[in-house]
């Protein structure tokens, strides 16, 4: 199960008891705003992309009320974004469907944080699975998800 992946994960940094695991599930922004009681902005969502030419993926770690922004990716990335299908997102990132997050992932996968995060103190990424998610600082974020780099890729929902 992921969310093992994940605990073994921040076991070493002395954070796997801080994983919030909740009895509903946390697979959407919506969902997940709900389960931690907080706004859905808070909500670390993490987007997952083919990169342009080599088997791996990219991962890029959102405000919940963002999305990405065409032209921006294509600018920073250098090509068009295109997400995973379903059935690579496990293949992948070794997470299923709604628990993929920037934590335990396999060598290949390319972690980016979006700016977006930067306005709030904390948020709240998934841990693996479909019901858990951990509260953690950006610079904290950044550190335990051993982030490319931070970068402005997003544009606003609303």
């Amino acid at each position: 199960m992921s969310i093992d992946k994940v605990r073994e994960y921040f076991r070493p940094l002395g954070r796997e008891q801080d994983i919030l695991e909740f009895p509903v599930s946390s697979a959407t922004v919506e969902l997940a705003a709900e389960a931690v009681g907080t706004e859905p902005a808070r909500i670390a969502k993490t987007l997952s992309f083919y990169k342009k030419e080599e088997d791996g993926c990219i991962l890029v770690i959102t405000a919940g009320d963002m999305k990405i922004d065409n032209s921006k990716f294509k600018h920073f990335f250098g090509f068009k974004a295109k997400m995973l299908s379903g059935e690579d997102v496990t293949r992948l990132t070794g997470h299923a469907i709604g628990g993929v997050c920037p934590f335990g992932n396999p060598e290949h996968v390319d972690v980016y944080l979006d700016e977006s995060m930067r306005r709030f103190e904390t948020v709240f990424p998934a841990a693996g699975s479909s019901n858990s998610a951990i509260e953690l600082t950006c610079q904290e974020l950044e550190e335990y998800s051993r982030a490319k780099q931070w970068v402005d890729v997003c544009k606003s929902i609303g």
